[in-house]
Formats: structure tokens, sequence, C-alpha cells
């Protein structure tokens, strides 16, 4: 029979083979040479019975080590296996419905199935660094001997591989590798996972083996798939609620199932922002959840504080003078919105978050008191920031000749300063943009004393810019955390190279960040 269920699949049978043939053969000649030479008993280890190409044995590769399924929060997945070097479907595939897409994390996939584990161990390790790698001699039995350590936990793996080789690595040597240290763009394909996303009738909607890429092409499809089938959740339906006003429902669980064809699929609940109330509503990534969720604290709490929140929009210290510094970049409505928003969050939304009525109350009592000294510090740092956003655009006009500085100093200051730059910019990142900027104007006076200096610098930066870009290019929008604080990183490395004398808080050099970015990508 032909049936698909009841026969292995190619990978099975290459790894069978795989298995008898020596390393050293691979040409059809020296096979063909070698294979008269066996005896009898060796010929026929190469025969495959019918029994092992139904019951899914050859040798020890069986589905144990090349399952047909893997659980994900309560779902089983498929899994399928194809040999073909070159090919998009080389290897093993995952494949994803798309209500799903969004809660895929790709430390789990790095593990791929035992049965690739140990060659993609091996590969990893050979990619160190010699005076590292040369611990683990013979390369081999080490990979073994992790599969077997690890073998336990195959089935539902905590955190990355790479952090499981360098904590194995310590324990057994006292030796350490950083991320970076390994040279994951050295795999060949077959030893990434490939997902396969579908549509609840079992339609192909994308392919690849990035998982990031395919969450920007489909993570909006995707929550919306799972929010249209968790509202017919009488488990979700118990949760949600509208037009809410105050703290009036019961505490939110982190997370919830949903049952959905007698399978269990993970949601996380928030609190979302309706501009003049807030509702409850159900999401696929935690992520987006914990980002809503503030929002709509914000907002709750924004309601529960409306008498000194009127008293602080009157009285936001030098109001004129910040309406006049941003007028280029928007209303000063828009700026006191935001001025309140941050130092709402800065009085009430400290961790832990409020959970229940009675804690949320607490904080509104807390941030009552505290409210208005933090608006007048943050509208301060405001103040300061557009000071220096005036100072070093006058600066930035005096060198638009010189078009490869003044092309990439613009594109700095208008990743710095924006209509939304206050309330989107992390606080603890804001209070450095003063230094970023000063360090736009000592860079633009060196620059006329020594332009060949800048020019090699930039140069020297330009290929870290350019990744960068590109990457959050790609994400069209979308959260990676280690982007963002690579962004930071890069504004650091500029007050290194161009202005040393404002300092950064840590050491930091082009080699350092090339080092982060191998890190960043080799973990995507």
């Amino acid at each position: 029979s032909r049936r698909p269920d009841i026969l292995v699949d190619d990978a099975l049978i290459f790894a069978f083979y795989d298995r008898l043939l020596p390393k050293s053969i691979n040409q059809l000649t020296t096979f063909k040479q070698w294979f008269k030479s066996l005896s009898e008993d060796e010929t026929k280890a190469w025969l495959l019975s019918r029994d092992d190409l139904m019951r899914h044995e050859a040798a020890g590769i069986t589905t144990d080590v090349f399952p047909q399924n893997v659980a994900f929060h309560g779902t089983q997945l498929a899994l399928s296996y194809h040999f073909e070097p070159g090919s998009p479907r080389d290897g093993v595939t995952l494949t994803v419905p798309l209500m799903l897409l969004n809660q895929l994390q790709p430390d789990r996939w790095e593990w791929l199935v035992p049965g690739l584990l140990k060659e993609k161990v091996q590969l990893l390790v050979r990619s160190l660094p010699q005076k590292i790698r040369k611990h683990c001699v013979p390369i081999p039995d080490y990979a073994q001997s992790f599969y077997n350590r690890w073998f336990d936990q195959l089935s539902d793996p905590k955190g990355s591989l790479i952090d499981a080789i360098a904590t194995d690595m310590h324990n057994q040597f006292r030796v350490r590798p950083l991320a970076n240290d390994f040279r994951s763009e050295t795999l060949p394909s077959h030893l990434l996972m490939a997902f396969k996303v579908i549509d609840e009738h079992g339609r192909m909607l994308a392919a690849g083996r990035q998982l990031t890429e395919l969450k920007v092409e489909l993570g909006t499809q995707a929550q919306a798939s799972f929010q249209t089938m968790a509202s017919e959740s009488s488990d979700v339906q118990r949760v949600s609620q509208t037009e809410i006003i105050d703290w009036s429902f019961e505490p939110l669980p982190e997370m919830m199932e949903i049952m959905r064809k007698g399978q269990s699929i993970l949601g996380y609940p928030a609190l979302v922002d309706q501009q003049t109330h807030c509702a409850i509503d159900v999401f696929d990534d935690p992520y987006i959840a914990t980002v809503q969720h503030r929002k709509g604290l914000v907002r709750l709490f924004r309601i529960a504080l409306r008498e000194p929140i009127r008293y602080l929009e009157k009285n936001i210290p030098n109001i004129t003078q910040l309406g006049m510094l941003y007028m280029s970049y928007g209303t000063l409505d828009d700026l006191k919105i935001q001025i309140i928003d941050v130092a709402i969050e800065r009085a009430c939304l400290v961790e832990p978050l409020p959970d229940s009525k009675e804690s949320f109350d607490l904080r509104v009592s807390q941030g009552k008191s505290r409210l208005n000294l933090l608006a007048q510090e943050v509208a301060r740092l405001t103040l300061t920031i557009l000071e220096n956003a005036q100072a070093a655009s006058r600066k930035l006009v005096t060198v638009k000749s010189a078009e490869a500085l003044y092309d990439d100093m613009r594109t700095q200051f208008e990743s710095l300063i924006h209509k939304r730059f206050v309330s989107q910019t992390p606080y603890d990142a804001l209070s450095h943009v003063p230094r970023y900027l000063q360090a736009m104007v000592v860079r633009i006076d060196k620059y006329k004393t020594d332009p060949a200096r800048d020019t090699k610098l930039l140069t020297e930066m330009m290929p870290l810019m350019t990744q960068f870009q590109r990457k959050h290019q790609s994400l069209k929008g979308a959260h990676h955390a280690q982007l963002e604080q690579f962004r930071w990183q890069l504004q650091e490395l500029r007050v290194a190279l161009f202005a040393q004398t404002l300092r950064t808080p840590f050491p930091v050099s082009v080699k350092r960040l090339q080092k982060v970015w191998e890190s960043l990508e080799n973990n995507r």
C-alpha cells in the first residue's frame, strides 16, 4: 500500500541508510566498490523489510525520535519530514493553524525533534572558537552525551538550545560560551524548523523558516482569527465586559484556557482602552495583551483621577514654552496628554500592576499625592529635550551640503523627536535623549574641523545602521525586544564615536555591537 499513514517518511528512510554509510563515501563509484566488499550479512543489513516500512521502525529510527505530532499548549501540531537538500521543504516542517501563530516562540523550535538534535548539537559545537570547542572533543561523543542528559526534557524544552548547550558545557567543563560564540548562520537549512501556516480549512497561507517574518506577514490576520474563535467561547464570554469606567470586574487571570473541538488553546485577557471607557478582550499574544492592558489601566486611572488631572492640564510648568517648541511636531493638547499619561504610568503602574479593586483603589490614593510632582518632572525633561532638539536642528541645517553626514543625522534626529516621542520612548531611554541630542551638536562642531575623521567613523558604523534599519523595516511595526534594546545601544555608540566627552553608561564600540547583532540574528 502507498497510504501515507502507514508508510515511513523519506526522512526516516534516509536516516536508516545514513547510519550504514561511512562518512568518507560521497561518490557513486566509490560506493559501488565499497558495497561489493561487504559480506553477505553486511549486505542484508541494507535491506528494508515491509515490516520496517509499515511499523515506522528503521534500526532505532522510530516515531519516538521522529514524531508525527508535537504537543503545544494542549494542542497537537502535525510534523512532516522531507529529504531534498536545497528544497524549502528539506528537513522537518511544523504545521501551524493560523489562530496559534502569534503564540509560537522561536526558542522552543530550535530543538527540532530528537532525531535531528545530535546532528544540530554537533554542528553548533563545531562552530565555536577552537579554544572553547576543544573541551568537547570528541564532538560526536559530546553530542550523544548531551542528548542523553537532556532527553527527558525534549518533549517540552525550556529556553533555547544554545542556552542549554552553554549551561551543559559549564556543568561538564566549567566553560560557558556566550550566545554569540555560536555561529548559527552556518547551520544547513534542514536543521532549522520550517513552519507551514494553514487556515481553518487546511489551506496553506504561508511557509518559511523565519518565524518572526511569518508573524509580521500574518500576525494581524492571526489575531483576528483567534478573536473570532474566542468570541464564540463561553469561557471568554464569562470574562468579557464593555463600558467599564471603574474596577467593576473580577480579577483577570494571567492566561485562560479556551476549549475548541476538544482541544485547549491559551488566551490572554486584557483591559482595553476605548477612549472614554474600557473593555475586556482576550488576545493570542501575551506581549500585545500586556501592552493593551497597560493602556487600559492608564485610561481607568485617568477616569478615577479626573479632578487632579483637570488641575494638571491647567498647571503644567512652562506650558507656553513647551507649546512653542513642540509646535513643529503636534498640538499643545497632544503634548499635554502624553505628559500626563507618562506621569500616570510612573505614579500608578509600578510593578506589580493592580489586579483587584482593592489594589487599584490603593494605587489611586497613592497616585493622587504623587501625580503633580511626577508630571512636573516629566514636563521638565520634555522641555530639556525640546530645547536640545531645537539646538540640534539649527546646527543640522548648517551641514546640509555634507550629504552623507546630513542624511545620517537627520535620520537619527527623526527617530528621537517626533509627535509621540514623550509617550512612545521608554522613560529610562527618554532621560538619555538630551545627551544624544547634545552629541549631535558636538559631532557637527568636530566635523567642521576634521571632516575626514567623521567620514571614517561613519563608514565604520554604517553596516550596523543598515542592518538595523533593514530588520526594523521588515518587522513592519511588530515588537522585537532585542532589536529595541539594540536601537538604544546604537545611540550610545554615536556618543562614543562622535562625542566621547559626554560619556556612555557602559562600554560600547563597533566591534562589541557587531557581536551583539550576530547574537540577535542567531536567536531570531
